[in-house]
């Protein structure tokens, strides 16, 4: 999710008009047909926003100056953000390259605005006329501050100066990531126990030998079933390499830059100079918060590594003294260990869930909890594959956004899970929201943890696509950071519930449905292993705390010391820093809010434990948390919604199950 500072309701749409279909509530996305088409796209934005920020400049401060400014986020979405979304998704490298070159003069633009002083002035005068104003004041004035508004001269000037690299380096570490086309080759027999699917029909290479991406649908079901270990390390060698060192010295020069930055307004560290507008407000809360979760988590991690030793010692007549589970090892037996304890395959819920019929459950599952539906249209995208869907309001009728899918791997596209927010709504001008779904699906069907990866993503396009906010630039996931995962990390749990699960057979009439006992068993798996996930969880985000910590970040000999205490030790030659595009990007400083957000998740959780489909309380919960968007503070719209605050009560007793 990125942070920005946004604009138009009438000229923008008619960048889009040509596109637009009759059945869309919102302008369509854009066709970006040919790196010509980019540049001329980036051209006439750019030269508008700086004839509407002139505009404004000259505006007289009165009781429509707020919506005024809004209009400059309007503008930016319909312009610059198709732009940003492209880069990741589009099939021609060509375009990709236009797009992300394009997307640095929208940095350097956008840098410029937020320390332009005669808005930030005008933005401190602007009359309010209740608590929704003053919030968008209060939020908007910070982005101004944290740009560097208020800073002298030759402080605001750098400060320009290293946001502007920052953007730049880190469009080039997913880039390095992105466009790297990493193959490993393998022969049939070092595929046993992978299902065929995954293989058979993949590229071979000049000596016969099956190539295989690093992708999610290629690399998990390897690290997962590959009865050979060489495969294995191979596969996952591949994985964690990711980037290359050329990325280590990226990610050191972003670390050394925000660093930096953080000193030109008085703070010794980046991470304290971050965490301030957040619901953890320090590093140390947040370093005692990863603190608490390690001490419930700490003796289960390692006496699941001891399950795991036993399993391979098992598994390949060796004595367990003498038996080491390598990083490679860890998913493989782990899923041994639950096929053994709890009857539970991964592999064999594919057949329960092909992807097209999974997303449109986990689209039934939010018509069912908040009153909408969703309609797939024929619409013409990025990619022949890509869908569209028309979001509506049950009770009114009116379509209220739309949602963009890209359920498949390709070459060069973005090859985790993500949610674009292309569009905020802003029911001072009806306007409707967009957000674009990305995610990589085996083709064969999806198990159930992917099942939840869909849940929780979807809960991103939802919070986009469900907020109902008076100002564009205080919409869906513009909250807190440390919040901003909750109402997806909510959603993760509902794919473990039966009545939910029978929702799968209103979408999909043939498929058969999952069978009861399966459902229990992967509910009795789900507690084995939390050791391990949350042990990684904290070291992702002590990692990332430490590294912004540093006088002189080096980030592979940290992060080779930080690995190394952790039990299952550090494989020495692996980089995994240079594949860590979350801390290169939005999450530096802030990937502990996956944990924080999750213990928020949880406690909300609570009030669907009666009925995870209860209409009544996903009404409730859409209208007082996704739909007020950053117009309250988080911690305010989770009381609002629970009718107390929130607490970890339900995050300890999960650790301890």
């Amino acid at each position: 999710m990125k942070p920005v500072l946004t604009t138009l309701a009438t000229l923008a749409l008619t960048a889009f008009a040509a596109q637009a279909q009759p059945r869309l509530p919102a302008p369509n996305f854009p066709s970006f047909g040919s790196v010509a088409d980019v540049q001329a796209r980036c051209d006439a934005g750019l030269k508008g926003a700086g004839q509407r920020v002139a505009r404004l400049e000259k505006r007289k401060v009165d009781a429509g100056w707020l919506a005024a400014f809004d209009d400059l986020t309007l503008y930016f979405e319909d312009t610059q953000y198709p732009n940003d979304f492209i880069l990741n998704v589009h099939p021609d490298k060509a375009v990709r390259d236009a797009a992300q070159a394009c997307s640095l003069r929208w940095a350097d633009f956008a840098s410029s605005l937020g320390q332009n002083e005669k808005l930030y002035r005008a933005l401190q005068k602007a009359p309010k006329k209740d608590g929704i104003d003053a919030e968008f004041v209060r939020l908007a004035s910070a982005q101004f501050e944290d740009s560097g508004v208020a800073l002298p001269k030759a402080k605001r000037e750098r400060a320009k100066q290293i946001l502007d690299k920052l953007t730049e380096l880190d469009q080039q570490f997913n880039k390095n990531i992105r466009d790297a086309g990493t193959r490993v080759a393998f022969t049939e027999a070092e595929l046993k126990g992978v299902p065929a699917s995954v293989w058979e029909k993949a590229k071979r290479d000049d000596q016969g030998r099956i190539l295989l991406g690093v992708d999610y649908p290629s690399y998990v079901p390897v690290l997962r079933s590959a009865e050979s270990g060489e495969a294995r390390q191979r596969m996952w060698l591949a994985k964690v390499n990711e980037g290359g060192p050329p990325n280590l010295e990226l990610l050191a020069q972003i670390v050394a830059l925000r660093g930096e930055y953080a000193r030109l307004f008085g703070f010794d560290n980046y991470v304290d100079f971050n965490l301030r507008r957040r619901m953890a407000r320090d590093g140390a809360t947040a370093t005692r918060f990863l603190d608490s979760v390690t001490g419930a988590v700490n003796e289960r991690e390692k006496a699941e590594l001891q399950e795991l030793r036993a399993a391979k010692a098992q598994h390949l007549g060796t004595p367990l003294e003498q038996t080491r589970v390598e990083r490679w090892d860890a998913t493989f037996y782990g899923e041994r260990v639950k096929l053994q304890k709890f009857s539970v395959d991964q592999n064999a819920f594919r057949p329960y869930f092909p992807p097209q019929a999974s997303l449109e459950f986990a689209l039934r599952v939010i018509e069912k909890m908040m009153g909408v539906k969703y309609e797939r249209i024929p619409n013409k995208l990025w990619h022949d594959e890509a869908q569209t869907y028309v979001v509506s309001d049950v009770a009114s009728g009116k379509p209220i956004a739309q949602l963009y899918v890209d359920l498949y791997p390709r070459d060069g596209k973005y090859n985790h899970a993500a949610v674009w927010p292309l569009r905020g709504g802003a029911t001072r001008v009806q306007r409707t929201s967009a957000a674009a779904l990305v995610v990589n699906f085996d083709r064969n069907g999806l198990t159930l943890d992917e099942v939840e990866t869909l849940l929780h993503e979807l809960g991103h396009a939802v919070h986009v696509n469900l907020s109902s906010t008076r100002y564009a630039a205080s919409a869906g996931t513009t909250v807190m950071l440390d919040f901003v995962e909750a109402p997806s990390q909510m959603l993760e749990d509902w794919v473990y519930d039966k009545q939910v699960l029978k929702l799968m057979q209103e979408v999909c009439p043939s498929c058969k449905p999952v069978p009861d006992a399966m459902v229990d068993q992967a509910v009795a798996a789900k507690h084995y292993g939390k050791g391990g996930q949350f042990g990684r969880q904290h070291l992702f985000a002590s990692y990332d705390i430490a590294l912004h910590q540093s006088a002189r970040p080096e980030p592979l000999p940290l992060w080779a010391r930080m690995e190394g205490a952790t039990p299952l030790g550090h494989v020495p030659g692996t980089m995994f820093p240079a594949g860590f595009a979350h801390i290169a990007g939005g999450y530096g400083a802030g990937y502990y809010g996956y944990l924080w957000s999750l213990v928020v998740a949880m406690d909300l959780r609570t009030a669907f434990a009666a009925d995870k489909l209860s209409p009544d309380v996903g009404r409730r919960y859409r209208e007082l948390v996704l739909g007020q968007g950053a117009q309250k503070p988080a911690p305010e719209l989770v009381k609002d919604f629970l009718g107390r605050e929130s607490n970890s009560q339900a995050f300890f007793e999960y650790l301890k199950k």
